[in-house]
């Protein structure tokens, strides 16, 4: 619980999860650890505080388990905290973003400056667009990545960040390689294109 909880609160500063069962986890956790007593001592954990309240039972219907015929199926394994597929490769399209990210920028930037930049100032902009939204919606990805207003977009969104993030917008103001690395990197592992289909959907893509 306390991995989850430590993983979910850096994580939240990235991106946006878009499931609110994640965030009601983690408020749950919260509130249930102060209760739970940990030590060495003991062999399990202490439960002798909580207190069940009320309960609630759903009838999902029938379901019929078929014992005889059909391919046996084993259960998965459990893994360890944050080491889920999920999180894998989340882990890897943000360690993609920091490195294609540094090959754009120079000067006395950590990966945090760089990363926050990028996935979630940049994308965060670029997110809000319903034009952007409803073109992600109607096209492939190919003809968005090509969209002038995609372009007027981006640049909307430097500027928008100037102060906030001054060196890099300086670079990416004054580069047209840095400004199509940056495109690059949001239709790629930034997943720009995706998140604003997703968000089109739940939105109407008209709006």
């Amino acid at each position: 619980m306390l991995a989850f909880q430590r993983a979910y609160a850096f994580l939240s500063q990235i991106f946006d999860y878009g499931n609110t069962d994640v965030e009601k986890r983690y408020l749950f956790f919260q509130k249930l650890l102060p209760l739970l007593e940990f030590g060495r001592e003991r062999e399990g954990i202490d439960l002798s505080k909580i207190l069940l309240t009320h309960h609630n039972l759903r009838d999902l219907g029938k379901r019929k388990l078929d014992l005889v015929e059909g391919e046996s199926l084993t259960l998965k394994p459990l893994t360890e905290a944050g080491s889920g597929s999920v999180q894998e490769k989340e882990r890897a399209l943000l360690a993609e973003i920091i490195t294609k990210v540094n090959d754009l920028f120079e000067g006395e930037l950590t990966e945090e400056d760089r990363l926050v930049y990028v996935n979630r100032v940049l994308k965060g902009k670029l997110m809000e667009s319903a034009n952007l939204r409803q073109q992600a919606a109607n096209n492939t990805k190919e003809q968005f990545a090509t969209s002038p207003d995609l372009k007027t977009e981006l640049m909307n969104a430097i500027l928008d960040a100037l102060e906030a993030h001054k060196t890099m917008s300086s670079q990416a103001i004054g580069s047209e390689k840095v400004q199509e690395g940056l495109k690059e990197i949001l239709l790629g592992p930034g997943q720009l294109y995706e998140g604003l289909r997703e968000k089109a959907e739940g939105t109407g893509a008209g709006e």
